[in-house]
C-alpha cells in the first residue's frame, strides 16, 4: 500500500543546472518550472526541481552538481547547455550513481561510455553539418571558413562531422578561424580571412559574440556583394530573442536552426503562458518568444517527472532505465530514446534575414533535401534553389560565387611543363640576358584567352618545371604551384591531387607507323575507274544502241540475217564495234545513222573520261601501313615510342601489355620521325594533339593506323576544390563555342602545312550520277529511231498486205496467167524499201 501511495502521490526532489545569465539557460529555467508544475497538476504529483546557476563557468556547474547529490539529495540532474559544464556535471552525477540528462549541444559519442548514468537529450549536430554541407552544394561552392568561440567550444567536436559532410558533397573546410572574445583581436582575424580568396563563412558562435561579429564584418565591408555567411544552431536558434535593431549588420545571412512544431495547439497553449511567466521573471529581456532550447527543457523535464512517477525506488539504475524507456509526444516531436540518445530529429529550418526581420525560407529533410513546407504530399529538391529568391549580403540579386581574388593579393603561380616533346603546344624560350623565361605556344594562348573572356581580373604568372608531368601535378597538392598550364593529360592518378577542367583537345591516343606502297588487288585496277552501276549501265546502253540499229539495217543488209544465234552475235558485235568507228558508209538509214552518231558522242566522252580517271589511279601510288594493329607489333616483339615524361609509358604497359624493355622514349617530333625512318621502332604512340601537329608535318611518310585508345585528352589544372576550377572550365567553354579555340588550332597546324598525296582509295569511282543527261541523250535518240522505225514498218506492213490482196484479185480474172514466185518476192522486197 505505501508503494501504491507513492506512487500516486509520490514525491521526489530533481535538480537542474544551467546558465542564468544566459537567454538559454533563462528559457531553460522557466522552462524547466512550467513542465514540472503541469506535470504535477495533470499527474497529482508533487515533485520537486531545485535548480542551481553555473553563471557560465564549468567550475562553478561542478560546485552545483555537487549541492544538488550532497545536500539536496536529488534523484536525477537535467544538465546544462554547454558540453563543458555538462562534462563535469556527468563525472558528479555518475559518482553519486544518478541519472544526469544533458542539454548539451554536442555531446561526444564516447560520452555515455564514459558516464553510464548519461542521458543526452539534445539535437543531433551531425544532421544540422549535412544540412549546412547541402546548403553549400546547393550554390555550387567548393571551400567553407569556418568561424568559431575559442573557448573550447561545442564545435571543436563538430570540425570533423562538417568536414566529412563538406567532402561528401566535393567541399572542404579552407580555414579554420578561432575569434577570442576580445574585439581588437577579432578584427586581426577577420582581416586575415579578407585576404583569402574563400567568401563563405560558416559562423559558429554564441549570440553575444556572433552580434559583434557580424557589427566589425560589416564596418570592414566584409557584408557586402560575393560575401556568404551561414550560421549554424548556436546563433540561429536564438534569432527570436535578437533585438531587431541590430539586424542591419546582418543582411543577407543565411541560417539552420532545429525545427519543432510551432503550430501545434500544445505549442501554442505553452507559447501564451511561457511568455508571460518570462516576462514576469526577466523584465530586461525585450523578447519573451520560446525557442527550441525552452521546447527542449521542457521535453527533458517531462521525461524525467514520468520516469520519477513510474519508479518505485529511488535506486538511480532503475530510474534511468524508466527514463530510457519513455516514449511520448512532447513540444520537440516524438521522445524517446535509443542508446542513451534522444532519436535525432531529422528536420532543420532555413531562415534568411531581410532588413529587419528574418523570413522562413523552407526546410531540409534527412535523406529528402530541401522543401517548403513539412506537410505530408510536400515537394523535395535536393537543391535549396527551389526555395525561392534568398536575399544574400550587400543587395545582390545574383548568386554569390563564394570566393573573390583581393586585390592585394600575390599573382596565381602557374606551372608549365619545360619538356613538352610537341614546342608548338608549350614552349618555354630562355633568355639568357635578362635570365627570364617567355611561354608560348597553343596551350598558353588558349589559356590567355580563356582568361580574359572571365568576367572578372585574374592576376597570375607562369613559372617554368622541370620534371615529369606526373610531379608537376603534385605540386599543386604541394602548395607550390596555384594551377597548371600546358599539354597535360587528363589521368585517374593525376585526379588524386588536382581537378581538371573541361579537356581542350581530342581524347584518343593514335599509333603512327611509316607507310609502304600498296600492292593488293592490283590486277583490278582498270575497274577502279567507274563504279559497278555505271559500268552496268554503260553495258546495257550499248546493247541498247546496239540493237536498235541491227534492228533497223537488217532489212538492208542480208548478212544480218540466218540462224536466232547468229543474229545475236551480230547484233553485240555491232554494239561494240561501232564504239571504234562511224561506219557511216555501211549504215543504210538516217534512223540508225541519227542513233550512232549520239551514242558516238557519248561514248567518246565516257571512253575519254574513263583513261582521265585510269591514268589518275596509275601515277598515283598507293599507300598503306607498315603496321596493322597492335597485336601485330607484339607478335613481331618490335620497338615502340612514346613521348619522354608523359603517362603514356604506363598506359602502353598497363592496358596495352607491352613490354617496358620495348618502349623508347623521345623528346622532339624529329626524332620520332627518324626513329621510324631507320627503324629504330616500328611504330609510335602520341596523343591525338600530338599525332595531328606530326602527320600534317610528316603526312608523306607516316600514318595513323590501328584502332584508337579513349584517354583522358589535356585540360589545365588546379588543385582539388579549387573555385577557379568552375569558372576556367565554364570560360574554356565559352572560347571553344566562339570558334576561338578553333581559330587557334587552325593557325597552330597551318604553321606545319604539308601537301598530302592521295591514296588510290582517295580518288572516287565516277557513277551514273556524273553522266545522266548523255545516258538520257543516247537512249531517248535510239528509241525515238527505234519508235520511228516500228511506225513505217507498220506502213510497209499494210502496203504489203494491200498488195496481196490485189494480186488475188488479178489470179481470179486471168486463171491463165500466174505470177511466179521470184516476181512477189521481188515486189515484196521493193515495197519493203523505206
Amino acid at each position: 500500500m505505501a508503494n501504491g501511495v507513492e506512487k500516486t502521490t509520490g514525491r521526489g526532489i530533481m535538480g537542474a543546472v544551467v546558465d542564468g545569465s544566459s537567454r538559454i539557460g533563462k528559457e531553460q529555467k522557466v522552462a524547466m518550472k512550467m513542465a514540472v508544475r503541469d506535470f504535477n497538476n495533470s499527474n497529482n504529483q508533487s515533485f520537486f526541481l531545485q535548480i542551481q546557476d553555473s553563471q557560465g563557468q564549468p567550475l562553478q556547474a561542478a560546485l552545483a552538481a555537487q549541492e544538488l547529490t550532497d545536500r539536496q539529495k536529488v534523484q536525477a540532474i537535467l544538465g546544462p547547455q554547454r558540453w563543458e559544464e555538462a562534462s563535469l556535471v556527468a563525472e558528479v552525477a555518475s559518482q553519486a550513481r544518478i541519472p544526469i540528462i544533458s542539454l548539451a549541444d554536442a555531446t561526444p559519442v564516447w560520452a555515455t561510455e564514459r558516464w553510464p548514468f548519461m542521458v543526452q537529450a539534445s539535437s543531433n549536430q551531425d544532421l544540422q553539418m549535412r544540412a549546412i554541407a547541402a546548403i553549400v552544394h546547393s550554390w555550387e561552392w567548393y571551400h567553407v571558413t569556418v568561424i568559431y568561440e575559442d573557448n573550447g567550444s561545442s564545435m571543436v567536436e563538430g570540425i570533423p562531422l562538417l568536414s566529412d559532410s563538406l567532402r561528401e558533397v566535393g567541399a572542404e573546410i579552407s580555414r579554420l578561424l578561432p575569434v577570442p572574445p576580445s574585439v581588437s583581436s577579432m578584427v586581426k582575424e577577420l582581416e586575415k580571412i579578407k585576404q583569402d580568396h574563400c567568401r563563405v563563412f560558416l559562423v559558429h558562435l554564441s549570440v553575444p559574440l556572433a552580434i559583434r561579429l557580424f557589427q566589425k564584418a560589416n564596418e570592414m565591408g566584409m557584408m557586402k556583394k560575393d560575401y556568404v555567411w551561414i550560421t549554424t544552431n548556436a546563433f540561429t536558434s536564438l534569432i527570436h530573442s535578437i533585438n531587431t535593431s541590430t539586424f542591419p549588420s546582418m543582411q543577407g545571412i543565411v541560417g539552420v536552426r532545429s525545427y519543432f512544431p510551432d503550430k501545434k495547439p500544445q505549442f501554442q497553449d505553452f507559447d501564451k503562458r511561457f511568455e508571460t511567466l518570462f516576462a514576469s521573471e526577466y523584465p530586461e529581456e525585450d523578447i519573451n518568444k520560446p525557442g527550441i532550447y525552452a521546447v527542449q527543457a521542457y521535453d527533458a523535464a517531462w521525461a524525467l517527472c514520468l520516469a520519477m512517477k513510474e519508479s518505485y525506488s529511488k535506486d538511480g539504475q532503475h530510474l534511468l532505465g524508466n527514463i530510457l524507456t519513455n516514449d511520448f509526444d512532447g513540444l520537440s516531436g516524438q521522445i524517446h530514446f535509443i542508446n542513451q540518445k534522444l532519436a535525432p530529429a531529422d528536420k532543420f529550418q532555413v531562415i534568411n534575414v531581410v532588413h529587419r526581420r528574418y523570413t522562413e525560407l523552407g526546410f531540409w529533410s534527412d535523406r529528402l533535401g530541401f522543401s517548403k513546407s513539412v506537410h505530408e504530399g510536400s515537394a523535395y529538391n535536393s537543391c535549396m534553389k527551389n526555395l525561392g529568391h534568398i536575399f544574400w549580403p550587400g543587395d545582390s540579386e545574383s548568386t554569390p560565387r563564394g570566393w573573390a581574388i583581393p586585390t592585394n593579393s600575390k599573382p596565381l603561380q602557374i606551372g608549365v611543363p619545360n619538356m613538352s616533346s610537341f614546342k608548338q603546344y608549350v614552349n618555354v624560350v630562355h633568355n639568357p640576358i635578362n635570365n627570364n623565361n617567355s611561354f608560348e605556344g597553343f596551350a598558353i594562348d588558349l589559356f590567355k584567352a580563356t582568361v580574359a573572356s572571365m568576367p572578372y581580373f585574374l592576376h597570375y604568372k607562369f613559372i617554368s618545371f622541370q620534371g615529369t608531368y606526373d610531379n608537376l601535378v603534385e605540386q599543386l597538392h604541394l602548395k607550390k604551384f596555384d594551377a597548371v598550364v600546358g599539354d597535360v593529360a587528363l589521368v585517374a592518378s593525376r585526379c588524386e591531387h588536382a581537378e581538371f577542367t573541361y579537356p581542350y583537345t581530342e581524347s584518343v591516343l593514335v599509333m603512327i607507323v611509316p607507310v609502304q606502297a600498296r600492292t593488293s588487288k592490283r590486277e583490278l585496277l582498270f575497274i577502279k575507274p567507274f563504279t559497278k552501276a555505271m559500268w552496268a549501265l554503260a553495258l546495257a546502253i550499248n546493247l541498247y544502241n546496239g540493237f536498235v540499229v541491227w534492228m533497223i539495217e537488217r532489212n538492208y543488209c542480208p548478212e544480218h540475217r540466218g540462224s536466232v544465234l547468229n543474229q545475236i552475235g551480230i547484233m553485240i558485235g555491232l554494239s561494240f564495234t561501232t564504239l571504234f568507228s562511224l561506219q557511216g558508209e555501211k549504215l543504210h538509214s538516217n534512223l540508225s545513222r541519227m542513233a550512232m552518231v549520239v551514242w558516238l558522242f557519248v561514248a567518246l566522252v565516257i571512253t575519254q573520261t574513263y583513261t582521265a580517271n585510269l591514268t589518275s589511279i596509275l601515277t598515283v601510288t598507293g599507300l598503306e601501313p607498315t603496321v596493322a594493329d597492335v597485336q601485330s607489333l607484339q607478335n613481331s616483339n618490335s620497338m615502340v615510342g612514346y613521348c619522354r615524361g608523359s603517362f603514356v609509358t604506363r598506359y602502353l604497359t598497363e592496358v596495352l601489355r607491352f613490354r617496358s624493355e620495348n618502349l623508347k622514349s623521345y623528346k622532339s617530333p624529329d626524332e620520332y620521325a627518324q626513329g621510324l625512318r631507320s627503324r629504330e621502332i616500328a611504330a609510335a604512340f602520341l596523343e591525338a594533339p600530338f599525332a595531328k601537329l606530326f602527320l600534317t608535318k610528316y603526312c608523306n611518310e607516316f600514318i595513323a593506323a590501328g584502332p584508337t585508345y579513349k584517354v583522358g585528352g589535356f585540360g589545365f589544372v588546379f588543385p582539388r576544390g579549387s573555385p577557379l576550377v568552375h569558372d576556367v572550365t565554364k570560360a574554356l567553354l565559352n572560347v571553344s563555342e566562339h570558334g576561338k579555340l578553333q581559330e587557334l588550332e587552325k593557325a597552330m597546324l597551318a604553321s606545319e602545312k604539308c601537301v598530302d598525296v592521295k591514296s588510290e582509295d582517295e580518288i572516287s569511282s565516277l557513277s551514273p550520277s556524273s553522266f545522266w543527261v548523255l545516258f538520257i541523250l543516247t537512249g531517248g535518240t535510239s528509241t525515238v529511231a527505234l519508235v520511228s522505225y516500228l511506225i513505217q514498218r507498220r506502213k510497209m506492213i499494210w502496203r504489203l498486205i494491200l498488195a496481196i490482196m490485189i494480186g488475188k484479185k488479178q489470179l481470179s480474172r486471168r486463171n491463165s496467167n500466174v505470177e511466179s514466185p521470184a516476181n512477189s518476192v521481188g515486189i515484196i522486197e521493193f515495197s519493203m524499201q523505206p
